[in-house]
């Protein structure tokens, strides 16, 4: 267990998006009409942490203003600092959140509240939960402990457990208009605005996810891949040398190499818009230039292809395979 380490202001009005989620939450706090659990479904990336971060301060704030929580008072301030002793986050260790997990959850939640008036436990990514971990969970949110809520987020696409979602009051979350996360990462990062459209329409509205498409140059890394199929050809010593260095470089990622392969199953769907001439639908803008030899080069049944190796080497991935095999017997299946 861990507490976040957030640098935004624990305000609902400065929060970006996510109205819908913001005036329920705001309505609960105001009519102390609050669910024991709550579920925020929706896009990685969104702004479900930092709202849950929020809510919680709100809840305990000292000297709300209004539904606001007042950011100066001494909760506020661990709330932001993130040192509340009642604010409890559990994420996923490694690709899931384990038993053991919420086992030591559990344990927390046995002891009353520190200081706060509502202990808060924030669990991310239940979608990722084990079976068994999802089962244990379900015990906590049955007889759930008093002075305490739990939030649990999810990905829209993620499987959860019916009796789980039976439990929780969800909120729904939705993607960020694209404009808008563009806007914020030119301000943070200092990118032009073209570099920085692209990279909200790669994210598909996900401020975090752009965010990490960042940080991780995973834009630079998926243009060299693109770039080396485009010039080697099969079956020669150049190819195996250039095609296992660039495997060894995206095994790396580690947890981010799914990120990656998405990348690449975005290319590979623009090339066949491309070729269908639909090129005004296209999200990979930076490579536009490549399109024209790729489609020369590629079949619409060869990229169809492709695409389904893309998906084999996602599920050998989610089996724990060795992410360099994986990615040498892929690269060498896109070439």
């Amino acid at each position: 267990m861990k507490q976040p380490q957030e640098n935004s202001p624990l305000c609902f009005a400065k929060i970006i998006g996510q109205d819908k989620a913001k005036k329920l939450l705001q309505r609960a706090v105001a009519q102390g009409r609050l669910s024991h659990a709550f579920l925020f479904k929706g896009p990685m990336g969104v702004g479900k942490k930092t709202l849950t971060r929020t809510f919680a301060a709100a809840l305990n704030c000292h000297k709300p203003e209004g539904d606001e929580p007042c950011g100066q008072c001494p909760s506020c301030r661990k709330f932001r600092s993130g040192s509340h002793p009642d604010f409890i986050v559990i994420e996923p260790d490694g690709a899931t959140i384990k038993i053991n997990q919420v086992r030591e959850l559990k344990k927390a939640l046995a002891f009353p509240p520190f200081e706060a008036k509502l202990r808060v436990a924030l669990l991310c990514d239940i979608h990722t939960m084990r079976r068994e971990a999802a089962n244990s969970l379900l015990k906590i949110l049955e007889e759930p402990p008093d002075q305490t809520m739990l939030i649990l987020t999810g990905d829209e696409a993620g499987v959860i457990l019916p009796t789980i979602l039976s439990r929780c009051q969800t909120v729904p979350f939705f993607p960020l208009p694209q404009a808008e996360v563009a806007k914020i990462l030119t301000l943070e990062a200092g990118i032009e605005m073209e570099n920085a459209a692209t990279l909200a329409a790669m994210a598909e509205g996900s401020l975090g996810r752009a965010r990490l498409l960042l940080a991780k140059d995973l834009l630079g890394l998926r243009r060299e891949i693109v770039e080396t199929l485009l010039h080697l050809e099969p079956d020669t010593p150049a190819a195996i040398q250039a095609l296992g260095e660039l495997a060894e470089s995206a095994a790396k990622l580690k947890e981010d190499l799914g990120e990656l392969l998405e990348l690449l199953t975005t290319w590979l769907h623009d090339l066949l818009l491309f070729g269908h001439g639909a090129a005004g639908s296209i999200i990979n803008h930076d490579l536009s230039p490549t399109f024209p030899a790729a489609c020369r080069r590629w079949s619409g049944s060869q990229l169809s292809e492709r695409l389904q190796l893309l998906d084999t080497a996602r599920k050998q991935l989610a089996r724990n395979c060795n992410p360099t095999a994986v990615c040498e017997v892929l690269f060498f299946g896109l070439l």
